[in-house]
Order: structure tokens, then C-alpha cells, then sequence
């Protein structure tokens, strides 16, 4: 018999779990269900946050050190991360802008956020006080804040995580300039790092159905209301409200203005990619099929496809930045949180260093979320609330993340003058077959 898809079991557990959750709290279980299933959500979560540091040091490492050659930013390199890092912050602060204007979270009554706070009136309580602190330093803080005294002990709490990216960096561009035989195997352990942490995410994520099903079914008890659900709907509605966006607006507009290819053109060329990302959830798995449609269909010649597409697939991930603003946000204002302005600065800062070093692969964007949640203050544990329709949403977000890595693409290919008719090429490799 064939095993049911991963996505499948998670909505299944979501259903059992809410349906759990509705029966436990009419029955008066309560506290059954807060001694005997919420701990298993518990580790669940614990097993994301687990692997957070370990996965965004060896992904990183990973994508920076595959430039091989320092020299490559100069030309093709800068432009290519630029533009990463550009159409990444449009997508986190259009996430941002959205989220803001709708409030999904903002409908939630007292009650219910009373009892999502009760358990977290610790962190509370810490965020104050950070936030305090904050007031008392000085403009430069930040700054001074970003670069570690003692990188082990930075590397000790994921509300670090700045940090850590900041001296992976700064690690990796060393292990670039330094005799390329002597870097080698350090290089060769990171890469099988990378692998390892892979592959515990696929086991963790194996355990998803029960977390979800734990998640749910306390959340369904500690908070049964209504207007969870109908938040938790409309915080969707925001998630694919920007991606849609993305997909549809920003990067056919980027592409038909700045190289000239139509709208219908582009889309038809990148749309069995799309369609991949969409399936497998997982850049890496698609990387393949985008760059034989971007070569072969949309013009781009394979000097900038080997170079731009391999690297996008590892630190390019609009769709997953944008979604994680949103989901930062509306979990802040489940919980009643206010973010300023700074902290919404905050949350694009590390979403966009985030975003870096998350892994191609299913699942990968929630971990990542542990890291923005625990920069910008808000309750880790909030992933309850968002974790049900996860899976979807990265099924969506995926396909944003892909069509960005072909829109940078063609934009390098054009700057660098790489950029062809695609028939042309096809034309010119019948003639050379020949």
C-alpha cells in the first residue's frame, strides 16, 4: 500500500486534533490534555528549535563557500546577491505592509488572549525589560550588538541568532580566501553537516502529524474560541494575498521592465517549475527542472544559471521571508503584543538574515520562524497557532521562492548580457549538433 504523503498526514492530524481539542474541552479533560498530549507538541517544538543553530551554520557556510572565488563578487556575485537580497526585503516588508493593514490577529477577544499569556507572563516580563534596556543604550547598540565576544556563547540561545550569522559570514569569506587545498576538508565536514541537518529535518518532520495533533488539541482546550479559527483563516488569507503578489505582480513586472520579456512569456516558460515547487515543496528539489526552463526557455545562458540558480536555492527565499513576517506579527498580536517600529525593523533584519541560511527543503521555514520569533521578543510557542496550515502555506511559498531565483536570473543574465532569444539558442544548438 502506498504511504500517505506527509502533507496529507499533518492535515489529518490537524483535523484530529481540533477535533480532539472541541471534545476534550466539552468533556472537561483539561488537564488530561495538558498532562498527556500538550507535552508531546512541547518537544515537538523543542526538536525544531533544537536544530535551529546547527542549520542555519552549515547551510550558510554551504551556499557562501559554493562562490568558490572572493574575486566572483565583484561582477557577476554582487549583482546576484543584491538582487537576492533586494526582491527578499521587498517581500518581507510587503508581508509586513499587509499583515498590518488586515490585523488577523487583532479579532482574538481578552479571554482568549488571557489564556494564551497566562502560561508566558515570564517572557513578558523579559521582553520588558529588554525592551528597557534597549531604551537606556545608544544609537550604536545594535551595531556593537551584532558582533559576539564569545561566539559559543552566542551560539547558546537562538535569540542570539544575529550573531551567529554574523561570524558564519564572516567564518565562511575566510575559509573562501585561504589555501583552497587547506579548505577543502573543512569545507567537505560543513557540506556533511549540512546533510546530517537535512536529514533530522526530515525526521522531525516524520513526528509532524503528532505534533500538530498535540499542538492543536491544547490549543483547542486552553483557548476554545471561535475567533482563533476565523484569525487563523484570515492570517492565511494574508500569507497567499502576498505571495500572490510576488508572483503574479513583482517579478513578471521586474522581468518585462528591466529585460523585456512578456508577462504570458515568462510565465509559461516557469511554469512547470512553479508547478514542481508547488508538489514538493523544496527549491532544491526543483533546482533541475528551473534551470533547464530558465536555459532553455526564457534565454538565460548557463554561465548564469550554474552560478545564480544553485546559490538562490539556498539563501533566496522571498516567499518564506514574507511569510514569516506575517506570521511574526500575527502571532504578536495574538498574544496582544505591540511590535513599534523598531521591532518590526528587527523582524526584517533577521527574517532577511534568515532567510540566508534556510534550508531548501519542506519544513525549513518553520524552523527558521523560531529564530525571527525569539529575535523580535514574541513567544516561540506561538508556532501553535500557525503550524496547521504550515504546511500549505509552504507548499505556496515555495513556488514564490522559485520564481524569484528565475526572475534574479534573468536579471544578472541581462546586466552581464547573457540573456537570449530562447529559440535562438535552441536554433544555434541544432546548428553546433550538426
Amino acid at each position: 500500500m502506498k504511504k500517505l504523503a506527509l502533507h496529507w498526514q499533518i492535515l489529518i492530524g490537524m483535523a484530529l486534533g481540533v477535533g480532539f481539542g472541541v471534545l476534550a474541552a466539552s468533556l472537561g479533560w483539561g488537564d488530561f490534555v495538558g498532562d498527556w498530549i500538550k507535552p508531546f507538541g512541547t518537544i515537538f517544538i523543542n526538536s525544531l528549535k533544537l536544530i535551529a543553530i546547527p542549520l542555519i551554520v552549515a547551510s550558510l557556510i554551504k551556499g557562501i563557500t559554493d562562490l568558490k572565488d572572493i574575486s566572483k563578487l565583484s561582477s557577476m556575485g554582487v549583482r546576484t546577491i543584491g538582487l537576492y537580497i533586494c526582491t527578499t526585503v521587498v517581500a518581507i516588508v510587503l508581508g509586513l505592509v499587509i499583515v498590518n493593514v488586515v490585523g488577523p490577529g487583532e479579532g482574538l477577544d481578552q479571554t482568549t488572549r488571557d489564556n494564551l499569556l497566562n502560561d508566558f507572563a515570564a517572557d513578558a516580563g523579559a521582553r520588558i525589560t529588554d525592551a528597557s534596556r534597549q531604551a537606556e543604550a545608544g544609537p550604536l547598540q545594535a551595531l556593537v550588538d551584532l558582533v559576539p565576544e564569545n561566539i559559543v556563547g552566542a551560539a547558546s540561545s537562538n535569540g542570539n541568532m544575529l550573531q551567529v550569522i554574523f561570524f558564519v559570514i564572516f567564518f565562511a569569506v575566510g575559509l573562501i580566501l585561504v589555501d583552497p587545498k587547506k579548505a577543502q576538508p573543512v569545507k567537505d565536514f560543513f557540506d556533511g553537516v549540512n546533510e546530517v541537518v537535512l536529514k533530522l529535518i526530515d525526521l522531525i518532520m516524520l513526528a509532524a502529524p503528532v505534533g500538530v495533533f498535540a499542538l492543536l488539541a491544547s490549543l483547542v482546550v486552553e483557548a476554545p474560541s471561535k475567533d482563533l479559527f476565523v484569525a487563523l483563516i484570515m492570517y492565511s488569507a494574508c500569507v497567499l494575498a502576498g505571495l500572490a503578489i510576488m508572483v503574479f505582480v513583482v517579478y513578471p513586472t521586474l522581468v518585462k521592465v528591466f529585460t523585456g520579456v512578456s508577462y504570458g512569456n515568462f510565465m509559461s516558460g516557469i511554469s512547470p517549475a512553479q508547478l514542481l515547487a508547488f508538489s514538493t515543496s523544496s527549491s532544491a528539489a526543483t533546482l533541475p527542472v528551473t534551470m533547464e526552463r530558465v536555459e532553455e526557455h526564457l534565454g538565460v545562458d548557463e554561465e548564469v544559471t550554474s552560478f545564480v540558480l544553485p546559490i538562490g536555492a539556498t539563501i533566496n527565499m522571498d516567499g518564506t521571508s514574507l511569510y514569516q513576517a506575517v506570521a511574526a506579527v500575527f502571532i504578536a498580536q495574538a498574544y496582544g503584543i505591540e511590535l513599534g517600529l523598531g521591532a518590526q525593523l528587527t523582524i526584517i533584519t533577521t527574517a532577511l538574515a534568515a532567510s540566508i541560511g534556510s534550508a531548501a527543503v519542506p519544513g525549513a521555514g518553520m524552523v527558521m520562524l523560531v529564530i525571527v520569533l525569539a529575535q523580535a521578543g514574541i513567544p516561540e510557542v506561538g508556532l501553535a497557532l500557525i503550524f496547521a496550515v504550515d504546511r500549505p502555506l509552504d507548499m505556496c511559498r515555495t513556488v514564490a521562492n522559485v520564481t524569484g531565483d528565475a526572475t534574479v536570473a534573468m536579471l544578472v543574465a541581462k546586466s552581464v548580457d547573457k540573456l537570449g532569444d530562447p529559440k535562438e539558442r535552441k536554433l544555434d544548438d541544432y546548428y553546433v549538433e550538426a
